[in-house]
C-alpha cells in the first residue's frame, strides 16, 4: 500500500473548506432529520413501506430533476443554487416538525425537497472539479465521502438520543437549524463564481447532454454500476427502523463507521491501479453480509455485519473516478449530477420495494431479498466494467472540443451561433 499526497493540502486551496464544511452540516442534517422523520411515521403508523418512504422519498423525485432540470448543474450560478437548496430544506424540514402533520402531507414535502435537491449534487461535483484538478479530484472526493460517514455516525448517534429522550419533532428542528447554517456558510464562504456553460436550463438541454454521456459504452457500464447494486442495498437500510426500531440509529451508525473506514482505504491508501480493480470485489462485499438477515441476527451481530458490508461502498469512489476520467470538463457537473440523480432515484425505488417486501414477508427477508438482486446484478455487470475500465480517458483519443461537440444537433460536425441551443449545450465555463 502507499498514501496518496495529503489531505491537508485541500484546505490550503481557496474555497473548499467553506463547501466541505458546509455539505458536512448538510450530511449530518439528512441523517438527523431523516433517522427522526422515520421513527415519526412508523410511531404514527406501524408500516415499514411509509417509515421506508418517508425517508428516502425525496430520491424518488431525482428523476424528474435528472428528466428536466440538470442542464442547470453547469448553467446556474453555484452559490446562489446551492444556498437557495439548502435554505429549501430548513424550511421544508421545519414544517416536517410541525406536530399532527397528515402522512400525505409529510410525503408531498420530501418529495419536493428531493425536486430541489436534484440540482444540487451536480451543482456542489461540478463545483469541486473547478475548486480542485482534476487529478486531485478523487483525493478531495474521498475526503468528502470520509466525512460523510462521520457526519452520519454524529447523526445516527444524535438522532437516536434525541427521538428516544425528546421526540422525533425536536431532531426535526435541530436539522433545520443545520440546514440553515450549511446556507449561511455557503453564501459566505464562496465566491460568485460564473456558470460552467452558457445558456438558460431546459428539458431540451438536458436531454441533449443525456443523450451524450449515455452514448459511451464505457459510461454506460460505470452509471449502472454507481446507480444500481448500492441502490438495492440502500434498500436494506432503509429497513433498518423496521428491522430494529429501539437500535436503528446503531445500525445506521454503523453503516455509516464501515462507509468511511471504506473510503480511507480507497480514496488514502491504495494505489491507482490496485484501486481501479477493487471495483466489483467491493460490490460483492457491499452486498454479502446482508445476505444473513434472513436468519434474524441479533441487534449485535446485525450492527456487525452492517459494518463490513458498507466497506463496500469505498466501490463508489472507484467508479466516480472512471466517470470523471470518461468525461469532457464542460459537462463534469451534469456528469456527476446524473451519477447522483440517478444513484438517490435508485435508493428510493429500492426503499420503496425493500418496503413493499417486508410488509409482505419480513424487514429480514426483505433484506436479504434485496442482497441477493444486488449481487445478482453485479454479476452482470463485472464484464461491462472490465471492458470501462480499459476504455482510454477523454482526450487521449480525440480533442474535448469533438467530444463535447457531440452535445449539439447533428453531432461534431454541427455549428451554431453563439447563444444559440446547439452551443448552449457544448459550452465550456
Amino acid at each position: 500500500m502507499r498514501t496518496s499526497p495529503g489531505y491537508s493540502g485541500l484546505f490550503r486551496t481557496p474555497e473548499f473548506t467553506p463547501l466541505f464544511l458546509s455539505t458536512a452540516a448538510q450530511t449530518a442534517a439528512q441523517t438527523l432529520g431523516g433517522l427522526a422523520l422515520g421513527t415519526q411515521v412508523f410511531r404514527a403508523t406501524g408500516s415499514p413501506l411509509l417509515a421506508a418512504v418517508s425517508m428516502f422519498g425525496p430520491s424518488l423525485a431525482q428523476v424528474v430533476g435528472a428528466t428536466f432540470l440538470l442542464s442547470g448543474a453547469d448553467r446556474l450560478p453555484p452559490r446562489a443554487t446551492l444556498t437557495g437548496v439548502a435554505v429549501a430544506f430548513a424550511a421544508g424540514t421545519a414544517v416536517l416538525a410541525a406536530p399532527g402533520l397528515p402522512v400525505w402531507a409529510v410525503l408531498a414535502v420530501v418529495l419536493a425537497q428531493g425536486l430541489v435537491a436534484s440540482l444540487g449534487g451536480g451543482v456542489r461535483w461540478g463545483l469541486l472539479t473547478e475548486i480542485l484538478s482534476k487529478e486531485r479530484y478523487l483525493l478531495g472526493r474521498s475526503l468528502f465521502n470520509m466525512t460523510s460517514g462521520l457526519a452520519q455516525v454524529a447523526g445516527f448517534a444524535t438522532g437516536g438520543v434525541l427521538v428516544a429522550v425528546l421526540s422525533p419533532s425536536t431532531a426535526l428542528l435541530l436539522a433545520a437549524l443545520l440546514y440553515a447554517g450549511a446556507a449561511l456558510g455557503l453564501r459566505l464562504g464562496l465566491t460568485a463564481r460564473p456558470p460552467r456553460a452558457s445558456g438558460r436550463p431546459s428539458a431540451r438541454a438536458t436531454w441533449r447532454a443525456n443523450t451524450l454521456l449515455w452514448s459511451s459504452p464505457a459510461r454506460r457500464w460505470v452509471y449502472l454500476a454507481l446507480w444500481v447494486p448500492n441502490g438495492l442495498i440502500v434498500g436494506c437500510e432503509s429497513l433498518y427502523v423496521s428491522y430494529a426500531p429501539e437500535a436503528a440509529g446503531t445500525l445506521f451508525a454503523c453503516a455509516a463507521l464501515g462507509m468511511f473506514a471504506g473510503d480511507v482505504t480507497v480514496g488514502r491508501l491504495l494505489a491507482p491501479a490496485r484501486r481501479a480493480r477493487l471495483g466489483v470485489p467491493l460490490l460483492l462485499l457491499l452486498a454479502g453480509p446482508y445476505l444473513l438477515f434472513c436468519l434474524r441476527p441479533p441487534v449485535p451481530v446485525a450492527a456487525a455485519l452492517v459494518l463490513v458490508a458498507s466497506a463496500g461502498f469505498g466501490a463508489s469512489l472507484v467508479q466516480q473516478e472512471r466517470l470523471v476520467a470518461l468525461t469532457p470538463g464542460e459537462l463534469s457537473g451534469h456528469a456527476l449530477g446524473l451519477h447522483s440523480a440517478g444513484m438517490l432515484t435508485m435508493q428510493g425505488v429500492s426503499a420503496a420495494l425493500a418496503g413493499a417486501l417486508a410488509q409482505l414477508t419480513a424487514p429480514g427477508v426483505a433484506m436479504t431479498a434485496m442482497a441477493a438482486a444486488s449481487v445478482a446484478v453485479t454479476g452482470v455487470l463485472a464484464r461491462g466494467l472490465r471492458a470501462a475500465r480499459e476504455e482510454k480517458s477523454v482526450g487521449e483519443e480525440r480533442g474535448v472540443g469533438e467530444v463535447a461537440a457531440e452535445a449539439a444537433p447533428g453531432g461534431a460536425a454541427a455549428q451554431a451561433a453563439p447563444g444559440s441551443a446547439a452551443t448552449d449545450a457544448a459550452s465550456a465555463r
